[in-house]
């Protein structure tokens, strides 16, 4: 027995030795088919296939390196050069990132984003089509990469605090489909010029301070496109600068690396101590990934030649990844210059022959439209002699086209359509037309927010019901009352903010139920916007329910990047894929003073489409907003009236139940006369200005539009117009804001200057921020008594 033991002993360490040696040689394959990628790329960009490319050459080694540490269960928040750690972790083939590269709309063939965004833009499925979330903890998720430059990073923040919240949250340790006990790491890549940003430094800060599992690599190539770093980093080093940060003995902080791009043994090892210490003890890495280069330099919109010096390009060639990988292979004896040659050569074929599959596949179908459209010009063409040969010529110059793109075959239907007329010839041509629209509508203009069962469109609407004997409370009480019922409800509820959790936030909302519900589920941040947008986000993606304070809408400003780029666009980018049911929380509207009075409506609902906008008169609507949103898987944002929280208002008994449809205005005084519309607390100014109206003979409709985005759905102020003939919007953003906005909907959209007898007024604040003080706030926003005037002015036209 002792014999057969040391016998065995010699080939299990051979094989062993082996397993190890062909562990390697695929991590030089992927380099291999990686670098051999990046190079075909950017030719099919410079041909014309493609209309532009931003590539992962030089980081080879270091992601194939990182991806070894990457296990299911663990999320991604990316940018755009990480092509590698795809191909190494199986999430991505080569063959797809160029139908991503040349846009293929076809979901099938750019699984990521169905075309909508460009190469290198990554994204795995969260949600089924059902909107419920999938088993996260045995998959490996990617979220939805963004172009903005450090985007990704309060995003990570999120994704992390996730992982601590369901170690820690004993309500969430259920939810074994969404965590493993938080054993999950969130892996977050940067290129060093972008930790410049403010988004990077907010994360950084916050997740030191938290202690989150979050691995940030940072790939240091020495430029931020032609700016070296000595102009974008202090001490010219991210790891140097960020030297404080370092975490020491009873302490918190970073755990700090310094790693060059290209010794893959001497990444491998760093990337598994620090990847461990993230994943045990929560403890944030960051890997400051040096010496990397840029073989073909930023993108294909340039040559990095023009700010490159000839001793940088040399230095470059010699210290390539992908060269020092291969001599390092050789120098160890792990393979021979046949083998590699072979890898290289293979390699080589395979990207090739992935580019072609990926372009027949991307032009077949548009060619099979030409060919059709083509054959149906020339139907018409024999059917109107009058009309062949412009007919004949433009389906001539449709066929003749190398390479045509989807608008080419739409653009000269249609132009033989105009042609054609309304004869009856064109009765085939117009309907491929049709049907070709249809199919762009699906392929381009789908999923910005949820179209399934979890769409907060389809959550019906409940009243709020009272006791007899119901209680009158404070506005701010009804909703700590609801804030109560619904975390003892519903454990995937969480709330953070500005002073939201010792002192239960400003306002007084969520007073004592921290000390109710645990510092894991109600909590205290820092004085950072943007990250606590980032780590709203970050949650929600992973399937809790995250309400999201900013303490003013004034404030909402410092996170509006984060909402605009990432959570309004998450649903649109990733084809439907993935989710954000984000709430942010905020109050704002009217009151004293420049900075805590804004109404800047217009900006949110230009900027955050892909989101709902909640403008609630009072605090019971905050509640039946809140249940509605709850209770579907789009992102919103709810606006308390800042002056309402002391405001009296009776105490529903199915706080829970009651909901408010989305996009369904209400009337909150019937009228004859004019048809004014409003929200929030301009609704009080208006109400008060209504009653002096009445006593003058005047009688008025006053309609609560009670959301902006959506906004009327069911086109109801046009029912109201019908009956009144005039109308008057009122708020008190800036001239040309959301009173404009809500004007061109009823007017434009909705068709109502057919119902006018007099020109429609809007009546807005001044274009300035109020002034400070009673006066102040009198005098830069409507008041009654202007709503008066001009509501006379519109009776006496």
């Amino acid at each position: 027995m002792e014999n057969s033991f040391e016998l065995a002993q010699p080939s299990l360490e051979r094989l062993s030795f082996d397993n190890f040696r062909e562990e390697v040689l695929q991590d030089y394959r992927w380099v291999c088919m990686s670098r051999e990628t990046s190079l075909i790329s950017r030719k099919e960009v410079l041909t014309g296939k493609a209309k532009f490319g931003i590539f992962g050459d030089g980081k080879e080694v270091a992601q194939v390196a990182m991806a070894k540490f990457f296990q299911p269960g663990d999320f991604r928040a990316g940018y755009y050069r990480d092509q590698t750690f795809m191909f190494a972790s199986g999430l991505a083939t080569v063959d797809q990132f160029f139908s991503q590269l040349y846009a293929d709309p076809n979901p099938k063939h750019d699984p990521f984003s169905g075309g909508r965004q460009m190469n290198a833009h990554f994204a795995t499925p969260f949600v089924n089509e059902r909107g419920e979330w999938l088993d996260l903890v045995n998959r490996k998720n990617i979220t939805s990469d963004i172009s903005t430059t450090a985007g990704q990073m309060t995003r990570a923040l999120g994704l992390a605090l996730a992982s601590k919240c369901f170690r820690e949250v004993k309500e969430l340790q259920s939810f074994s489909q969404l965590s493993r006990n938080g054993n999950e790491v969130c892996f977050c890549t940067i290129g060093d010029a972008s930790t410049s940003e403010g988004q990077f430094w907010e994360t950084v800060n916050a997740a030191g301070v938290q202690q989150v599992p979050l691995a940030i690599f940072v790939w240091d190539d020495g430029y931020g496109i032609s700016v070296p770093k000595k102009y974008q980093t202090t001490k010219g080093s991210i790891s140097e600068a960020l030297k404080g940060f370092q975490k020491e003995e009873g302490t918190n902080g970073f755990h700090i690396y310094r790693v060059k791009g290209w010794d893959y043994a001497g990444l491998c090892e760093a990337f598994e101590e620090g990847i461990r210490l993230a994943r045990e003890t929560h403890t944030p890495v960051l890997f400051h990934v040096d010496e990397v280069t840029q073989p073909q330099g930023h993108s294909t919109s340039g040559s990095h030649e023009r700010y490159k010096d000839r001793e940088r390009l040399d230095w470059e060639r010699e210290w390539d990844c992908m060269l020092k990988m291969r001599e390092w292979l050789l120098a160890n004896s792990l393979a021979n210059e046949e083998e590699l040659f072979e890898i290289e050569k293979s390699a080589k074929e395979y990207v090739r022959d992935s580019k072609s599959l990926a372009w027949e596949r991307f032009i077949k179908p548009i060619k099979i439209q030409v060919s059709k459209a083509a054959e149906l010009i020339n139907d018409v063409a024999e059917k109107l002699p009058e009309h062949k040969n412009h007919l004949r010529s433009l389906a001539q110059e449709l066929s003749f086209r190398k390479e045509p793109m989807r608008r080419d075959v739409m653009k000269t239907l249609n132009a033989a359509i105009e042609v054609a007329g309304f004869h009856d010839a064109s009765w085939w041509l117009k309907d491929f037309y049709k049907d070709l629209q249809k199919e762009n509508v699906a392929y381009y203009n789908t999923h910005l927010y949820n179209e399934g069962e979890k769409s907060a469109l389809r959550v019906k609407g409940e009243k709020a019901t009272y006791d007899s004997d119901a209680l009158t409370l404070n506005g701010y009480e009804v909703l700590n009352n609801y804030f109560n019922e619904l975390f003892a409800a519903n454990p995937k509820v969480l709330a953070f903010g500005e002073d939201l959790g010792s002192i239960g936030d400003v306002n007084q909302g969520f007073a004592g139920l921290q000390a109710k519900y645990g510092v894991e589920r109600i909590f205290d941040t820092g004085i950072r916007e943007q990250s606590i947008m980032g780590q709203g986000t970050g949650l929600a993606i992973r399937g809790l329910r995250p309400i999201a304070e900013i303490q003013y809408l004034d404030y909402l400003l410092y996170g509006l990047q984060q909402l605009c780029d990432d959570v309004a666009t998450l649903h649109y980018r990733s084809n439907g894929q993935q989710s954000c049911p984000l709430i942010v929380r905020t109050r704002g509207h009217r009151l004293e003073g420049i900075w805590h009075s804004g109404s800047p409506m217009g900006m949110l609902i230009n900027s955050l489409r892909g989101m709902y906008i909640c403008v609630p008169r009072n605090m019971v609507q905050a509640v039946g907003m809140y249940n509605t949103l709850l209770e579907s898987n789009d992102p919103a944002v709810v606006i308390e009236c800042l002056n309402g929280y002391r405001l009296k208002e009776k105490l529903p008994n199915n706080l829970l139940q009651f909901r408010v449809p989305l996009g369904i205005p209400e009337i909150v005084s019937q009228g004859t006369d004019i048809t004014i519309v409003t929200y929030g607390s301009t609704l009080r100014v208006v109400l008060s200005a209504v009653e002096t109206l009445k006593k003058k003979g005047i009688s008025c409709e006053v309609v609560d539009v009670q959301t902006l985005l959506p906004f009327d759905i069911n086109h109801s102020i046009l029912e109201s117009l019908k009956k009144t003939n005039r109308i008057l919007f009122v708020d008190e953003d800036v001239p040309g804001g959301a009173a404009a906005y809500m004007y061109n909907k009823v007017m434009e959209e909705q068709g109502g200057y057919r119902w006018l007898d007099v020109a429609p007024r809007t009546l807005t604040a001044k274009a300035h921020r109020p002034a400070y003080g009673s006066d102040g706030d009198y005098f830069s926003k409507p008041n009654a008594e202007q709503i008066v005037e001009v509501v006379k002015e519109m009776m006496s036209e």
